[in-house]
């Protein structure tokens, strides 16, 4: 397979997105779950939105366009909802449930349900401009790659479409679903599954230029910073892939027993990792060293973010905790209404999180 050359990493001019969206799911093409802004301390409810009837949860992330939340429930609708105010704007009914976070690009949202069907539609009406029917459950969140819609499926594919819904080709990860999202640089895409590898893929052809093993199954979002790809797994392990080099860099295991599902939110000089064993860690993104873990009372299934110098994270336990990302150390702890599995999202001064009672919640400052 082939490598990269150094070159190639100094092209790329950041992997955050405007401090205005969280277009997907991590909220931008590197997946890294960090935001641009820095949120108030200490958070207020600004506002509750309820999905259905409260009884199917929400386990994709939101996500943020122009002004717009756009919600992916359980109970077969997308909504779209002011950021500002938490009102409704338009719901879509779609043939089966949602569980992947959607796409916001250009005035379209890009989502997919349990049923295979992936849908395009107008983000100012929720209006279908296109649908494609895949081969299995639409199970991870959407992704972009200039003119070019990613998405990974059940039936163990990265599919990638064109912006008019047409299959340009499709990418096998062998041994169960595609569950993260993929991260996008410089014209690649890079993926990771049920193969205990990661997958380095050219956009424009979907042929593989690397694969790496990684040492684990993993259902998190390849997050990219400074050359390297930083993956949690099921194997107990969070992994620093370096890129250049085709191998493995670093390996932490907590050993605890417990897998990784949420995906990694990296920073400069840290790398964040929620774990099924209650705790989140810090570790350090040179060395892999256990920098701090906070315990929280339940399982951490929801990807964490960082926003200035802040993790938020929500936890099985029905709280959503503030916690100090130098020191380790709790500023705040939010009850929600329920025990929280979807990632979170930072837009506009404001932190959004989803809870296993459908509600979805918003914080900052009044």
């Amino acid at each position: 397979m082939g490598r990269y050359v150094g070159v190639f990493w100094l092209v790329w001019v950041g992997g955050i997105a405007p401090a205005a969206d969280w277009p997907v799911s991590r909220g931008n093409p590197a997946q890294d779950g960090v935001s641009a802004e820095s949120l108030l301390d200490p958070l207020q409810e600004l506002w509750q939105f309820k999905t259905g009837k409260g009884e199917d949860s929400i386990e994709a992330a939101p996500i943020v366009g122009q002004g717009t939340v756009f919600i992916a429930a359980q109970d077969g609708h997308l909504y779209a909802v002011s950021l500002t105010e938490g009102k409704e704007k338009w719901r879509l009914k779609t043939p089966a449930p949602l569980k992947a976070s959607p796409g916001f690009r250009q005035g379209r949202v890009y989502f997919g349900d349990v049923d295979g069907n992936f849908f395009c539609v107008e983000a100012a009406s929720g209006k279908e401009i296109w649908k494609f029917v895949a081969e299995g459950e639409v199970s991870s969140g959407t992704a972009f790659a200039d003119d070019r819609v990613l998405f990974g499926c059940g039936d163990e594919n990265l599919y990638c479409l064109d912006l008019m819904g047409k299959k340009l080709w499709q990418f096998p990860v062998p041994g169960g679903p595609v569950l993260g999202t993929p991260s996008v640089l410089q014209g690649r895409t890079f993926v990771s599954g049920c193969d205990s590898q990661l997958h380095v893929v050219d956009v424009a052809n979907g042929k593989e230029v690397q694969a790496i093993e990684i040492g684990g199954q993993t259902g998190a979002a390849p997050a990219w910073r400074q050359g390297k790809l930083y993956l949690a797994t099921m194997s107990n392990t969070v992994v620093a892939v370096d890129l250049e080099k085709a191998e493995v860099a670093w390996t932490f295991e907590s050993g605890r027993g417990q897998p990784f599902y949420a995906s990694t939110a990296v920073t400069d000089r840290f790398v964040i990792a929620g774990s099924r064993d209650k705790r989140i860690y810090c570790l350090d993104r040179a060395t892999g060293k256990r920098i701090w873990d906070f315990v929280t009372a339940g399982r951490i299934e929801g990807s964490p973010v960082v926003a200035g110098a802040s993790v938020y994270a929500g936890s099985m336990d029905g709280h959503l905790y503030v916690i100090d990302l130098n020191k380790g150390t709790e500023k705040q702890k939010i009850k929600l209404d329920s025990p929280v599995t979807s990632s979170l999202a930072v837009a506009e001064g404001r932190l959004l999180v989803g809870t296993q009672n459908g509600t979805v919640y918003c914080f900052g400052k009044k």
